[in-house]
């Protein structure tokens, strides 16, 4: 079972799952609006893909960030607190699948990892 981890009105969310969709993928959808971010999953994420991959670094939520906060991201511990907080600033989406962990969305990267 594929697990898709985002935010319904983000572009990049609409595209991922409009792609599951077409190619016959089921998958369960977790809204981190309404739902929240879970702290042992980011770490789980962060532990496996690296924090600079989790951490969206572009959207206006980590730029507001004052520059502590922004130095504190570097750290993997305190990276996952921020995004608890502010789960806007995690890369989306997110999807586990049996194989691993996607984060972004790719149509190469998800064709070979999902086939």
């Amino acid at each position: 079972m594929i697990h898709f981890y985002g935010i319904p009105n983000c572009d990049t969310v609409k595209k991922a799952r409009k792609w599951l969709e077409a190619n016959g993928h089921e998958y369960t959808f977790h809204d981190y609006k309404k739902e929240g971010a879970d702290a042992d999953k980011l770490a789980t994420w962060v532990e496996a893909k690296g924090v600079d991959t989790v951490l969206n670094k572009r959207g206006t939520t980590y730029r507001k960030l004052s520059e502590e906060e922004k130095a504190d991201a570097a750290d993997s511990h305190k990276a996952v607190a921020l995004l608890v907080q502010h789960p806007s600033m995690i890369k989306r989406p997110v999807v586990e699948h049996s194989n691993g962990i996607l984060v972004g969305f790719k149509e190469d990267e998800w064709s070979a990892a999902l086939s």
